[in-house]
């Protein structure tokens, strides 16, 4: 067997997997890695700015530390609409309702893109006063508002392509999405030395430069990816005719994507809480703490994968009507995500300082850098519990679980530890965090972490999955028609495409 037909062998088309039949770790493995690698892509984004810009400055690489966490706010609040069409989408699709699944897939696009317009109009005339909330020195502050500005404008390109992504997956199609991407990094990577600091009739434009880079890539992805969809040739297809916003629909999109977004949206609030208790230290603080996230991001691309695969899967069975596939779909992945990321852990924990380096060789940064990761890094085989149980409860509709675990977990555990172990608040006859450091604030990661996996396996286990058929009251006759030349059938009306739960 050569070598390329080895590395074919590692993806399957959508025509070849059966997610509701067959070998639970085979059908896990085919979707999920064509993740990995989409989201590894995806990371890339990140990655070349972090590296171009450490190059240009240490206040660059500052102000796109401050800028990251709100620029994941911003995707969170509305990655539940993405969540929420990708889930009805793969319960439709395990339940042989083909229509409902292109309608449910129609009305998400719209909404999407229309939440992003909202959300990016926002975050432009607003960003300037959020990220003062983090008390930054004035320079990193200018440059990350300069960086923001854009990415705010860019948001409806990023949302655009990110709910590609979702309702392929959803219709069991990894692959894809991936290939789409890897063209799209490629651009941005070419890109960014260009924008960043100048070539030719280029001008130089620093953090702008890296933010267009980002934003004009994207951009390209989402209009790649919504053509695909038009076409119907992969994955799921999607109606011009359908895609006019229909409210009575938008009810069921948000009955499931709003907990999903306060899931998303309590990660992010979160990492932003945790930043402006970092930020109370010196600038090396604030970069150690952008360099170690980004790290900390493309680590976990496996736990994501794998988070979204069992998404899917979870979804197609409860569509299908196999409630004992979900419960070893959940199991075999909460172990396969705990080994994968241990392993991680101790190939992070050993080599912590060499990666800081690759982003920013200053002392400071490196030092700082590696005792966060060093304190986080025995921690990752959890975290990889947590995501895949919550990959399990959104696939089965209970988005509010998810969002009630990250929420409550993350939100009044991680921030209240991580303010009290690095301030130095508590004696240190009792605390073992007795001067202010932010040391307290790696030891918060990790045991938010370890509490929340096993908040979630215990949650699973007790059977708090089940109840959640979004096929159910589906009417199957066809519909009369879209009013825009479609054929009968091809286009569900509300009811039939299943508004009401």
């Amino acid at each position: 067997m050569s070598r390329s037909d080895r590395v074919r062998g590692l993806f399957k088309s959508q025509s070849e997997l059966d997610l509701t039949d067959g070998s639970i770790p085979k059908s896990l493995f085919y979707l999920s890695f064509p993740i990995v690698i989409t989201n590894l892509l995806q990371v890339g984004y990140n990655l070349a700015d972090t590296f171009w810009l450490g190059r240009y400055s240490t206040e660059a690489l500052a102000a796109i530390s401050l800028g990251f966490p709100l620029v994941y706010l911003f995707i969170s609040l509305g990655l539940g609409l993405t969540v929420a069409g990708s889930v009805l989408v793969a319960q439709h699709t395990g339940a042989d309702q083909s229509a409902q699944a292109e309608y449910a897939a129609s009305q998400t696009v719209s909404f999407t893109l229309l939440a992003g317009v909202a959300l990016g109009a926002i975050g432009f005339s607003f960003v300037a006063e959020l990220l003062q909330v983090f008390g930054a020195e004035p320079t990193v502050l200018t440059l990350a508002t300069d960086y923001m500005e854009v990415i705010s404008l860019g948001l409806p390109f990023l949302f655009g392509f990110t709910v590609f992504i979702a309702l392929m997956r959803g219709a069991g199609d990894t692959v894809t999405p991936m290939l789409v991407m890897f063209g799209t990094v490629v651009l941005n990577v070419a890109l960014d030395p260009l924008l960043i600091f100048g070539a030719g009739p280029i001008p130089e434009l620093g953090v702008e430069g890296a933010a267009i880079a980002t934003v004009f890539a994207r951009g390209s992805a989402m209009v790649v990816g919504v053509w695909i969809m038009l076409r119907g040739s992969h994955g799921i297809q999607i109606h011009p005719g359908q895609m006019v916003p229909d409210l009575g629909y938008s009810r069921k999109l948000l009955r499931i994507g709003v907990p999903a977004s306060l899931e998303n949206t309590g990660r992010a609030i979160s990492v932003n809480a945790v930043l402006v208790i970092v930020t109370l230290f010196a600038t090396p603080v604030v970069a150690a703490f952008g360099v170690g996230i980004r790290v900390f991001s493309m680590v976990f691309m496996p736990a994501i994968a794998i988070d979204r695969g069992v998404e899917t899967m979870t979804g197609q069975n409860i569509g299908a009507g196999r409630a004992d596939r979900v419960v070893a779909t959940n199991r075999f992945a909460a172990k396969a995500s705990f080994l994968v990321l241990s392993v991680l852990g101790v190939l992070t924990f050993a080599f912590a300082p060499d990666v800081i380096r690759l982003f920013d060789d200053s002392p400071a940064v490196v030092a700082e850098g590696a005792s966060f990761l060093r304190w986080i890094a025995p921690t990752f085989g959890f975290v990889g519990v947590l995501r895949a149980y919550s990959g399990g409860f959104r696939g089965a509709g209970k988005t509010l679980t998810a969002a009630a675990i990250a929420v409550l977990l993350f939100g009044f555990i991680r921030l209240p530890i991580a303010y009290v172990a690095s301030q130095g608040i508590v004696p240190v006859d009792v605390w073992f965090f007795g001067s202010r450091t932010p040391t307290g604030i790696w030891f918060a990661f990790a045991v938010s972490g370890i509490v929340a996996a096993v908040v979630a396996a215990g949650w699973f286990e007790l059977g708090k999955w089940r109840g959640m058929d979004l096929t159910q009251r589906v009417n199957e006759t066809p519909a009369e028609g879209t009013g825009d030349g479609d054929t009968v059938g091809d286009s569900p009306s509300p009811d039939e495409a299943g508004t009401d739960d």
